[in-house]
C-alpha cells in the first residue's frame, strides 16, 4: 500500500510550507534576499512545534531529504532550515545548483511524534509495522536512522524496508540486538510540486 497525502492540512497552510522551502531554497541560491519567517504571529498549525522532513527530486530522482524527528521549533521555521539543509547540506550530494533547481520539485512531510514501539525481536516488529504508514526509527549505540513511510513505495515488503534501514545505518542485513530502540511516526504529504518563491526585486 502506497502512502497517500492527507488532508489534516488546510490548503493555506501546505501551500505556505512549499512556498517557505522555495523561499528558502531561493534565499541559498542568492535568488531572493528573504529571512527565515517570523514566527511570532503564526496561526497553529504552522507556529506549532512539529518535526519535518523536505525532499528534493529531479525526474523523480532524489537529490537531496533532511529534516528533524523532535518537534523543537515551529513547523514553518522547521521546514525552511530542512530546505536548506536538504539543498545545501545532505552529505549525499553537492550543493544543489541554480539549473538543478529550475528542474526540481520539493515535497514536504509532516511528521506526527514519535511513538516508541517495544519489541522482543526483529519478527515482532516486522509483524506489527503497517506498509505505507509507518515511518520507522532505529536507534543503537548513539548511531541512528529513518525512512520516511514513502521509501515503502521502494521497497518488497516489511523485510526489505528494515534491512534497507539497517544498512543505512551502517549495520548488517541480518543484524539484531536486545539494544535496538524503534521508534514509529507517521506524516502528511505536501507535494510532491514546483513551488513557487515571491520574487524579490534586487537591491538599488
Amino acid at each position: 500500500m502506497a502512502a497517500t497525502p492527507s488532508t489534516r492540512l488546510e490548503p493555506a497552510a501546505r501551500q505556505a510550507l512549499l512556498a517557505t522551502a522555495a523561499t528558502a531554497i531561493e534565499s541559498g541560491l542568492a535568488r531572493s534576499i528573504a529571512s527565515p519567517p517570523d514566527t511570532r504571529h503564526l496561526p497553529p498549525p504552522l507556529g506549532d512545534p512539529r518535526a519535518s522532513f523536505v525532499t528534493i527530486t529531479i525526474d523523480r530522482a532524489l537529490r537531496g531529504c533532511c529534516g528533524t524527528l523532535e518537534p523543537a521549533r515551529p513547523l514553518l521555521l522547521d521546514v525552511w532550515h530542512n530546505a536548506q539543509a536538504s539543498a545545501f547540506h545532505d552529505p549525499r550530494f553537492p550543493p544543489l545548483t541554480l539549473a538543478e533547481w529550475r528542474l526540481a520539485e520539493v515535497e514536504v512531510s509532516v511528521l506526527t511524534p514519535c511513538e516508541r514501539v517495544v519489541v522482543a525481536s526483529e519478527q515482532e516488529l516486522l509483524l506489527g509495522l503497517v506498509p505505507g504508514r509507518d515511518g520507522l526509527v532505529l536507534a543503537w549505540r548513539g548511531m541512528r536512522a529513518t525512512f520516511l513511510p514513502k521509501v515503502w513505495e521502494q521497497v518488497a515488503g516489511a523485510q526489505d524496508f528494515v534491512r534497507r534501514l539497517k544498512a543505512k545505518a551502517g549495520w548488517p542485513a541480518e543484524f539484531w540486538s536486545s539494544e535496538i530502540e524503534v521508534w514509529r511516526y507517521e506524516t502528511e504529504i505536501v507535494g510532491p510540486a514546483r513551488p513557487t518563491a515571491p520574487e524579490v526585486a534586487p537591491a538599488a
